[in-house]
């Protein structure tokens, strides 16, 4: 049952609305983008590409909210938390099924993401301890000295396509929960499942105006980053924008924390485990069809490793199934667009022109029953070196690059040549190496035997180097600082 304050269902020619001051209302953009079904072409929404009066009005609408949030005990702001953690467990499945249909994934992978959104909805229901303070009396004589965590203000998140549910439960929930209120611009290809969410927040309690959602484009984005305003920015893109939002709101004196692109090794032992690691390495490639930060995009065999992982690899590559999202076999859908599509095959002629042998091919690849959608198979390239586009760009799609080397230092010397520092695995029976690849490979996550090094939601999730800009990264104690700021009270009576 829906009443004003639910996301109109409408039709699909109307525009989705922006969620402002506890409203969904339309924006004052006539120019709109569509949202299609990447695995039937089939238009399913349009998003607005909202002005800047547009953006104002949402920043507005949470300036004006904060002070009485900011108010709000921290247990009854949690409280609000642990209903929205009901009603997102209570609805995940349903979920599930829409973002499979919006983003392409698979519903195991769509209840994936979800639940580690919910994850953080539950780490955030924390607040009342993690933003404890610390007291030590008499520092001095009749002297004593306390810290206090104390919220901002308005706090802006920028999220991409990728997980349109999970990223921006990496940041909202946390904002909120520590007493700040919050506007979101969710990415215009895939918003709409994330809009129900925000239903549900309304429904768990969350006052008008601590959350808001404005729609957009870049135009969006730079009002957003550079309103007097807003007091820090979370962003989850490419490494160039990630730079660039970095550098913009960082000189205008707010907090950033600005998650980028990646290019994820993963070395290969000899004394590995072949049919752990090829089925890691298969599902860490191809799950998502690439789209995701932590893909493990190269892999490095060592010595007589290579030959056997590159065998297994092709084979695993030219096993899986690729169809549509909701059908109950698939395991790797399409990629999120046709311009999308055109990127992910551009690379691989690239790194065919540029000396790569292209092992499985995945340019061209039809789907039977599904003509419109966004298909690229399974793609295995050999012999890339990080001198090839292939192997130093993130290309963000189901391809995997294979190189051989001689060593563990070899391995960690070709993984420094490239600029991004997100994700890296080893995979070996071997404690020794396994201690030196962490000494070493001075990468932000790592996995032993992972092919998805991803952190729980009680650990910081983001890179080093070109990967990340900033100190404070997503998730656990790091999301509680960058939402905050420690204030130290020193007294005397």
């Amino acid at each position: 049952m829906r009443d004003s304050h639910s996301a109109p269902a409408g039709d699909i020619d109307t525009p989705i609305r922006n969620f402002i001051g506890g409203e969904w209302i339309p924006a004052s953009a006539s120019d709109a983008v569509e949202v299609t079904d990447p695995g039937t072409g089939e238009v399913i929404g349009h998003v607005p590409l909202s002005t800047n009066a547009d953006v104002d009005a949402a920043v507005q609408a949470a300036a004006d909210a904060f002070p009485a949030w900011r108010a709000t005990p921290p247990v009854e702001r949690a409280r609000v938390l642990f209903r929205l953690k009901a009603l997102l467990e209570e609805h995940k499945h349903e979920f599930a099924r829409d973002l499979s249909r919006e983003h392409g994934k698979n519903v195991k992978e769509t209840l994936g993401e979800i639940q580690r959104g919910i994850e953080n909805v539950e780490h955030a229901c924390g607040v009342p301890t993690l933003m404890m303070g610390d007291t030590l009396e008499d520092v001095a004589s009749g002297i004593d000295c306390e810290t206090v965590r104390q919220p901002l203000g308005v706090f802006v998140g920028i999220t991409p396509y990728n997980f349109p549910v999970m990223i921006p439960l990496w940041f909202w929930p946390y904002a909120v929960a520590t007493g700040n209120t919050f506007v979101l611009k969710p990415s215009e290809q895939d918003p709409l499942t994330h809009q129900r969410i925000v239903d549900l927040a309304v429904q768990a309690g969350l006052p008008a105006g601590v959350l808001n959602v404005v729609h957009g484009d870049k135009e969006a984005t730079t009002q957003l980053i550079q309103h007097p305003q807003v007091e820090g920015v979370s962003f989850v893109g490419s490494s160039e924008i990630a730079r660039i939002i970095y550098r913009v709101a960082g000189a205008a004196g707010k907090r950033v924390q600005a998650l980028g692109g990646a290019k994820n090794h993963m070395i290969v032992m000899p004394d590995a485990d072949l049919d752990l690691t090829a089925e890691a390495i298969v599902g860490s490639v191809y799950g998502s069809a690439g789209q995701r930060c932590l893909a493990g995009t190269q892999v490095m065999g060592v010595g007589d490793a290579y030959g056997r992982i590159k065998e297994r690899i092709v084979e695993g590559a030219r096993a899986v199934k690729v169809g549509y999202g909701l059908d109950e076999d698939t395991f790797m859908g399409p990629v999120i667009s046709k311009k999308h599509q055109a990127r992910v095959e551009s690379y691989i002629d690239a790194g065919e022109s540029e000396g790569a042998r292209v092992l499985v091919d995945g340019r061209g690849f039809k789907v039977d029953g599904y003509p419109n959608g966004n298909w690229v198979g399974p793609t295995v390239l050999d012999e890339v070196v990080p001198e090839m586009s292939v192997g130093r760009e993130e290309i963000f799609g189901p391809v995997a690059g294979l190189t051989a080397v001689n060593s563990l230092d070899e391995a960690v010397e070709l993984m420094h040549r490239v600029e991004y520092g997100n994700a890296t695995s080893i995979f070996t029976t071997s404690g020794r190496a396994a201690r030196e690849f962490r000494y070493r490979a001075g990468i932000s996550m790592m996995g032993v035997n992972i092919g998805v090094a991803a952190p729980m939601a009680f650990f910081p999730f983001g890179g080093s180097r070109a990967s990340f800009f900033g100190s404070l990264r997503a998730q656990g104690k790091d999301a509680i600082a960058f939402y905050t700021d420690q204030r130290v009270v020193i007294s005397r009576w």
